[in-house]
């Protein structure tokens, strides 16, 4: 056989589809599936690989149940603290509202406690203004008697001594 004939012999033609050589009745194709599944065969039975396999699956399994317990925990430990924060902030909302409340009260009362001290002073200040009225009166009332009482008394004297006599005295 020639070179030629030996690649067209290898190349079988039925019903218009090729085909590449053969051994035992597989083709290529046939021995790689072959090799595979003994492969396989060969992994499970003697090296157990089923066994490492299912066991590396399960540790990978457990791990990842163990960071979902996790993750739940912290999930959980989250919502208590976010619930622990919110009651915090309400408490705080009531505390500064009473605070407002409480301390509006306190304005409330420092203003009318400082218009009661202002009409209490208002009212000292216009007693004693009336009170010095009244001494300023009376003091000029006095002065205008004393000098009254002076000019009386000079008017009288200057009376007596320009109109009184030595007649006049013994008439007296």
């Amino acid at each position: 056989m020639t070179a030629a004939a030996v690649n067209n012999a290898h190349i079988e033609v039925a019903g218009g589809e090729e085909h590449g050589p053969t051994l035992l009745g597989l083709g290529a194709e046939g021995w790689v599936y072959t090799g595979v599944s003994i492969f396989f065969i060969i992994a499970f039975v003697f090296v157990k690989a089923h066994k490492k396999i299912a066991a590396g699956l399960d540790a990978k399994i457990a791990e990842t149940r163990k960071a979902l317990d996790d993750a739940s925990a912290l999930r959980s430990e989250a919502e208590a603290l976010l619930l622990a924060a919110k009651k915090k902030n309400n408490a705080a909302a009531l505390d500064a509202k009473a605070m407002l409340a409480a301390a509006e009260n306190e304005a409330n009362l420092v203003v009318a406690k400082a218009e009661a001290d202002t009409k209490l002073l208002i009212e000292r200040r216009t007693k004693m203004a009336e009170d010095n009225i009244g001494a300023a009166e009376r003091a000029a009332i006095a002065e205008v008697r004393a000098k009254t009482a002076a000019a009386a008394a000079t008017a009288a004297s200057h009376l007596i001594a320009t109109q009184h006599s030595a007649a006049a005295d013994s008439k007296l």
